[in-house]
């Protein structure tokens, strides 16, 4: 049998507002990444690291010290937080970053009492893969939707 073979956990399909025309749209070996960490990594990274919101930018940053680890770009709708695209640096994978970038994130929208729309393809993997914060997403605009089996 010849071709490659993508398991389920990257079928996703998209609002028709996320620009794909067809509803689906192509996973960057990135987000493939970043999905199968926030499915098979369940630890805190091994080192600390601080979440900055640069609302200015419309950006979640993580650093270490003063370096940038990753982020996750947004755009603000009065009080809905759309999370648009995950990302960690190479250097700082499978260690759990990804994971705890968005707990962290979805805290933050908890406590500010915000509602998500998800266009992350990342971000509803680690809700599907948490439903404590299911309760988090705007039932009306509830973005990406995972249409495989986890």
């Amino acid at each position: 049998m010849s071709g490659t073979f993508e398991p389920a956990r990257y079928d996703f399909e998209y609002p028709d507002t996320a620009g794909y025309p067809d509803g689906v749209g192509t996973l960057s070996q990135d987000q493939k990444v970043l999905i199968d960490e926030v499915l098979d990594e369940e630890s805190k990274p091994g080192f600390d690291f601080a979440l900055v919101d640069d609302n200015e930018n419309s950006v979640y940053i993580a650093f270490v010290g003063d370096t940038e680890i990753g982020g996750v770009t947004y755009s603000l709708q009065g009080n809905r937080i759309v999370l648009l695209a995950a990302s960690v640096y190479p250097e700082f994978r499978n260690q759990g970053v990804a994971t705890e970038m968005i707990r962290r994130i979805l805290e933050d929208v908890k406590t500010e009492k915000k509602t998500v729309t998800i266009i992350c393809p990342i971000v509803r993997t680690f809700i599907d893969s948490h439903p404590e914060f299911e309760s988090l997403v705007d039932p009306e605009n509830p973005g990406v939707k995972n249409t495989g089996r986890l």
